[in-house]
Formats: C-alpha cells, sequence, structure tokens
C-alpha cells in the first residue's frame, strides 16, 4: 500500500489505514523513540499512543507544510520526550501556584529567531552534517549507533560533532544559547 493511500484510509476513519499505518511505519516509529526510550515497554506503548496521535491529529497533516514522513517524525520525537520527561517526573500538573512553563512571547520571539539562525546556518552546510546533527541533537541517537549506521569510528563521529559544533557557534556569533 502506498503513502497517500494510508494517509486517505486514515481521513477516511478505515481500519485498515490504521492497520497498514502500523505495518510500514511501526519499524521507522521504534527507530525514533528507541535512542529517547530506552525501556522496551515504554517504547511499544509510546509507538500506540504515536498511531493514536496520527488518527486524532491526521487533519492537522498538510502536505503543503511538509512531508509525510517528516511529519511523523516530529509527533514521534515530541511523543517520546514527553514520554520520558513524565517518566523522569519532570511533568507536574500546573496549579495557581506554579507558573506556567510556556514561554513569553519576547521569549518565543528570541527563540524562533534562534531557531531561524541555526536552520539558515545548518542551510550553508553539507548534507552529510546537517544529517549528523540531526542524529545526535535531534533524534538523540547514541555516538555508537550513529557510528555503526555510517560506517564510522565513534571517534570520527565525535570529532565531526566537535568540528560542527565550531562552525554553528562561529556561525551564529560565537554565543552559547543554554
Amino acid at each position: 500500500m502506498k503513502e497517500g493511500q494510508i494517509i486517505e484510509l486514515i481521513r477516511a476513519r478505515d481500519e485498515l489505514g490504521a492497520q497498514a499505518f502500523l505495518t510500514y511505519y511501526a519499524p521507522m516509529l521504534r527507530y525514533i523513540v528507541s535512542p529517547i526510550l530506552t525501556d522496551g515497554q515504554d517504547r511499544e506503548e509510546c509507538v500506540s499512543e504515536i498511531s493514536m496521535l496520527v488518527w486524532e491529529k491526521i487533519g492537522c497533516f498538510d502536505p503543503a507544510r511538509g512531508s509525510w514522513r517528516a511529519w511523523l517524525t516530529a509527533i514521534a520525537r515530541n511523543a517520546a520526550l514527553g514520554r520520558a520527561r513524565k517518566g523522569r517526573g519532570e511533568a507536574q500538573e500546573l496549579t495557581p501556584d506554579i507558573p506556567s512553563g510556556e514561554p513569553t512571547p519576547e521569549q518565543a520571539l528570541l527563540l524562533s529567531e534562534r531557531r531561524r539562525a541555526l536552520l539558515d546556518a545548518l542551510g550553508h552546510m553539507q548534507r552529510r552534517d546537517v544529517d549528523l546533527f540531526y542524529r545526535k541533537y535531534y533524534y538523540m541517537q547514541p555516538t555508537a549507533q550513529i557510528a555503526s549506521e555510517l560506517g564510522m569510528t565513534e571517534r570520527a563521529v565525535e570529532g565531526r560533532l566537535y568540528r560542527l559544533k565550531k562552525r554553528l557557534r562561529e556561525e551564529l556569533g560565537g554565543v552559547r544559547h543554554e
């Protein structure tokens, strides 16, 4: 079954779409969440949660904004990070005494500008360096996994990451943003 067919089946709320989704995309989802969630049961529960999110949020998928796989990747990564935070006890219910963790409008603007500057800087780099950056800092893959999958030594991966961070720091004005 093709990607477009699966999307249309899910949009039509056809159970075949949910089955096809898991058949074709569960391995990719597991690959994305594995570096973030080390417990096998957590990973499987997260994949189930992701499939439910896709089912519920399919109306939010807009091919004009990005590819199906990019949309799934973002959902998977965010779901895994949320589950990991919850597992560490970082998620807590907001009460009137606890200020919201949401950024202020000024903070949101600064974050947006930083994100745009980073994407612009990455746009000036070689594709292999951008891929390495995303593997390490977006997908949170361990260095050993990256090295194994790219046919490199861990030391070579660490060296490239060091040089990549140095170039990014220079291009972004040498300021570290924590």
